[in-house]
């Protein structure tokens, strides 16, 4: 599966990164800092699912429309660091929401089994 990581802090970038790749079958395909021309980034790299960070500006309900009107295909975890956004982030129609406060084998198996439904 290939992931695009979109997250504003290089260190949790670098976290996601040596998380993912760790896991057999995941591959990082690309990374961004900001919400601002992921949607070419995204058409650029072919990932299967963005790992996006919901408190980067410009993330909200419009950019998830605009995600999945361009990349029906594209599924989207959302992380945070504050949980009470999961809420919001799924009526924004995320796949998934994870807490960044949560252990990495939450993620890890949201990961795999999203991996399992596209094989």
């Amino acid at each position: 599966m290939r992931i695009l990581l979109a997250d504003d802090e290089p260190r949790v970038r670098s976290a996601l990164r040596l998380l993912v790749e760790q896991e057999l079958g995941l591959c990082v395909v690309g990374e961004t800092a900001q919400a601002a021309g992921l949607e070419k980034l995204v058409q650029s790299t072919h990932p299967d699912l963005l790992l996006l960070d919901w408190e980067l500006p410009c993330v909200g309900a419009a950019m998830l429309t605009l995600l999945h009107a361009i990349f029906p295909l594209l599924k989207i975890v959302a992380l945070s660091g504050q949980p009470e956004s999961g809420q919001t982030a799924r009526q924004a129609g995320v796949d998934a929401f994870i807490s960044k406060v949560d252990p990495p084998e939450r993620l890890l198996n949201t990961l795999r089994a999203m991996h399992t439904k596209l094989e």
